[in-house]
């Protein structure tokens, strides 16, 4: 008898490209994951992965077997989802990496309701602001800001970004509100490390231009560098999701000089090729939710006052 758990190792070890790794993206044990390979190899009577010391290949029977085989599994994992859909609930792991900044900010208010709706889900939710592989470091999906990096994943937009120059209106009395491009020049700035170079790139309707000021800064935390901000560092490039509360309580003061940071997205993104669970559609239906369109924090936007 061909058992469903054997499929699934098959297509995990295929995707994952060897037992080790398969084993621990399913959270088995090595030997676990060879067993169930050799069941099904049995109950198949054909050999459907060639073993050599470095690595695993298809045969031309297990080509064929997993073209049904993912199909198969995605019927169960359909159907598994209506079933779950039906009671109102989902259960079962999920690993999600997002940046630290974010995920404290408006991830964890997001998804603490969503938790409690679903109590036999089990969220590990990883905050780091390292560009995380998600495939390799075991993850689901890895909420992002910025532009997609890897060709490797697929992206599902979660809302757009806006960045905004930012200062503190106590450092603009102090050092004069910069009105063009070259202003910036004389002005003390907070600049993101991991971004490297100590500049802002801004667009346009003639094109995009690089302003430099003395690096103040550099920190790998945008609410450092809000923070920074704030106390009068020095100007900040920043996404309104860190900033937008500041603004509004006039904390910061945004800094109009006709250009604009080029617009990025806050992203959610998996390994090309894999299944989407229904736990992760659910993740990011209710992050995207939650957000709302416009994002919840630009609403100050309408009526925020340019300092110019």
């Amino acid at each position: 008898m061909i058992k469903l758990e054997g499929v699934a190792s098959f297509a995990a070890v295929v995707e994952a490209g060897s037992i080790s790794e398969a084993a621990r993206r399913l959270n088995l044990s090595k030997s676990v994951v060879s067993e169930r390979l050799a069941e099904l190899e049995k109950a198949m009577g054909a050999n459907l992965l060639r073993r050599t010391t470095r690595r695993l290949t298809l045969t031309e029977d297990g080509a064929a077997f997993l073209e049904r085989a993912t199909r198969i599994l995605d019927e169960v994992e359909a159907a598994t989802t209506d079933v779950a859909e039906r009671r109102g609930s989902l259960a079962g792991p999920l690993r999600i990496s997002a940046p630290v900044t974010f995920g404290r900010m408006h991830l964890g208010p997001a998804l603490y309701p969503f938790l409690a709706r679903h109590p036999e889900l089990e969220l590990t939710l990883d905050l780091d602001d390292r560009r995380v592989d998600a495939a390799t470091d075991s993850y689901d999906a890895v909420v992002r800001h910025g532009p997609l990096e890897s060709s490797r994943l697929v992206a599902w937009q979660l809302a757009p970004s806006r960045r905004l120059l930012v200062a503190s209106p106590g450092y603009l009395a102090q050092m004069g509100n910069p009105a063009t491009l070259a202003d910036l020049q004389w002005h003390r700035g907070i600049f993101y490390a991991n971004r490297g170079a100590a500049d802002w790139r801004l667009q346009g309707p003639d094109g995009t231009g690089i302003a430099r000021a003395a690096v103040a800064l550099r920190v790998n935390n945008g609410d450092m560098m809000r923070d920074a901000a704030e106390a009068g560092v020095g100007i900040a490039l920043l996404p309104t999701f860190i900033v937008g509360d500041a603004i509004r309580r006039g904390a910061l003061a945004v800094i109009d000089i006709g250009l604009q940071a080029e617009p990025e997205s806050i992203y959610i993104a998996h390994p090309e090729g894999q299944r989407v669970s229904a736990r992760l559609r659910a993740f990011a239906e209710c992050v995207r939710a939650a957000i709302g369109s416009p994002p919840y924090w630009d609403e100050w936007a309408a009526s925020v006052v340019f300092c110019s």
